[in-house]
């Protein structure tokens, strides 16, 4: 780095950390949102969500499942046990219930059938009252043969899943929603803004050249955009108290990719828009869409089918799956295989564009 474009660096640090507004939206509500989301969903007051793993064909398992489907208090699915035991172990079950082939004996029968119950002891509290629920569920089914000793018993196995809470899953894309809006603003919407004060128009007349111009800002701007998520990051884990599994190293890696493809996607509308108004309505029409398409809020797969190729394919659907998985699922890098070919693509495509689009002459006046 030259002293001049170290010089410029500490110039477009000085000039955001002036605008308090800017750092009030950047930092503060994207943490407030946070806080706000995470406890408006923190309630789980709602069904425990069971999953059954019928191994039997008989009437008394399928009288089990039904009496359990019926219950108020569970949101009961069914599937094979190896799929669900993979969905206890992702936070998506509660619980895992396993009816063996030998669950539908017959009411002389005198031996007792254990029946798995597949948990993370660690993580469900309510084991303590959800076992009598069980077990008084399977007396009333077993009263219906015989007033004899136990049909069935429950063996409980812990599998010492990680329970994943809303706000855990939530930080990822609020991190990455963060990232483009610091990369975007800091890029096209502050060109635009030099431009309209003349800044850029004084510098196109000194010897600065264009790379020393965009260098600092990509520098000064990824600087902001580091020092801000380590904010948020560290507020989530110590404040929130909200458990990340992942190598930082790694999510740093992917923060820093997503930040460099939407400063040049900055640089692409600063290059387009020649004024305030035309760069917030084009700065909208590429933001919002992702904020809502790109899983921030919300997983892409609960969303309807038709959009679900398309949402996938955003650029900020790739960096904030890979934060996520590397977040949440302790993912390497080869394990974000896919997200990692959609943030290379990106970074290409993005880098091309600003080449392209941006030119020093006609961006200054």
């Amino acid at each position: 780095m030259t002293p001049l474009q170290l010089h410029l660096v500490r110039v477009f640090l000085k000039i955001f950390l002036r605008d308090r507004q800017s750092i009030f939206f950047s930092l503060f509500f994207p943490a407030l949102l946070m806080i706000a989301l995470g406890f408006a969903n923190s309630g789980d007051a709602g069904k425990i969500r069971l999953a059954i793993a019928n191994q039997s064909e008989g009437a008394v398992a399928q009288r089990f499942i039904d009496s359990m489907q019926t219950d108020t208090m569970f949101e009961v699915t069914l599937g094979d046990e190896s799929s669900l035991r993979r969905g206890v172990v992702e936070g998506d079950y509660r619980l895992l219930l396993v009816l063996p082939p030998e669950f539908d004996v017959s009411q002389t029968a005198v031996t007792t059938t254990d029946l798995r119950l597949v948990v993370d002891a660690a993580q469900v509290r309510e084991l303590g009252m959800l076992m009598p629920l069980l077990e008084q569920k399977l007396l009333d089914i077993e009263r219906e043969f015989r007033d004899m000793s136990p049909l069935f018993s429950l063996a409980i196995e812990d599998v010492q899943a990680r329970s994943q809470s809303y706000l855990a899953f939530l930080l990822p894309g609020i991190m990455a929603f963060t990232l483009m809006q610091l990369a975007i603003a800091g890029s096209g919407f502050n060109i635009v803004e030099y431009r309209r004060k003349g800044i850029l128009k004084r510098l196109f007349v000194t010897p600065i050249k264009p790379s020393d111009f965009i260098t600092a800002i990509v520098l000064a701007r990824m600087t902001i955009v580091l020092v801000q998520l380590t904010v948020l990051l560290l507020f989530a884990v110590f404040a929130l108290g909200v458990e990340l599994v992942g190598n930082y190293a790694t999510l740093y890696l992917i923060i820093t990719a997503g930040t460099f493809i939407f400063l040049c996607l900055g640089f692409c509308l600063g290059s387009i828009a020649k004024t305030q108004q035309s760069i917030m309505a084009i700065g909208n029409l590429v933001i919002f869409p992702q904020v809502f398409l790109s899983g921030v809020f919300f997983p892409i797969d609960s969303m309807p089918a038709i959009i679900q190729p398309i949402a996938t394919m955003l650029p900020l659907s790739y960096v904030a799956t890979a934060m996520r998985e590397i977040a949440n699922n302790g993912a390497s890098l080869l394990d974000i295989a896919p997200s990692l070919i959609g943030i290379s693509v990106w970074f290409v495509v993005a880098f091309v564009l600003a080449i392209r689009l941006f030119v020093w002459k006609e961006v200054a006046n």
